[in-house]
């Protein structure tokens, strides 16, 4: 199964998240830099930060090196993630989306709704499982064909190659976890608070960049307060 991908656009993705049951109060804003400067004008509380960045053969072997030295080292993985394996091509940004908010139902009162009957149905399940029932949530489904069209660049197909990919950065039990539905596992990039999330989130971020020195096309987008 494939999906027309999701553009890195604040307008869509709300409207997504809006459609999904999110209320207002939470919404998705454009992050312009990195330095304190720039994050400071981010309102707080920052829940989540998206990151859309490009994908090369530098990534790819970064990421068979990175699940190597995880699964001969270990990781401390909080049982309280909500992870969810993708079994969608170009379904990176839903995935994205799904785990900001599905991490932040502390926070987030959810509406009834597709994503509020897809995070309890699959309460019980492991990452896979949850993969497969997103593969029938026909109403997750259509909300984003609907909004993935109406971003402002041309939607490509869905069965045309992407070389971008979302991942999303949270906080859940004192740590800070990179969620990507197309790896083996959360990844744990350690200790944060609701206080500092934002500034160490954008660690991650600095250090995607840096592994891609020469490329341009990163964007970041926070899931925050509405204020």
């Amino acid at each position: 199964m494939s999906w027309v991908p999701l553009e890195s656009n604040p307008e869509v993705m709300n409207k997504y998240l809006e459609n999904l049951g999110v209320p207002t109060k939470w919404q998705m804003m454009d992050v312009y830099g990195l330095d304190a400067d720039l994050l400071a004008t981010v309102p707080r509380p920052v829940l989540a930060l998206l990151l859309l960045f490009p994908i090369n053969d530098g990534y790819t072997q970064f990421c068979k090196e990175q699940d190597a030295e995880i699964k001969s080292k270990g990781q401390t993985v909080s049982d309280k993630i909500f992870y969810v394996k993708q079994k969608i091509s170009n379904a990176c940004g839903t995935m994205a989306l799904i785990h900001s908010v599905a991490n932040n139902t502390d926070q987030i009162t959810l509406g009834d709704g597709a994503l509020k009957k897809f995070i309890e149905e699959s309460a019980g399940m492991d990452a896979v499982g949850r993969g497969d029932l997103l593969l029938k949530a026909d109403a997750i489904a259509n909300i984003h064909k609907e909004l993935a069209l109406t971003g402002q660049s041309e939607a490509p197909d869905a069965t045309q190659p992407v070389n971008f990919h979302f991942v999303a950065l949270v906080h859940v039990d004192g740590g800070l976890y990179e969620l990507d539905g197309s790896k083996s596992f959360p990844i744990n990039h350690g200790d944060t608070t609701p206080e500092t999330f934002l500034e160490d989130a954008a660690v991650v971020c600095r250090k995607y960049m840096e592994r891609d020195p020469e490329n341009v096309n990163f964007t970041i987008v926070a899931l925050a307060a509405n204020n």
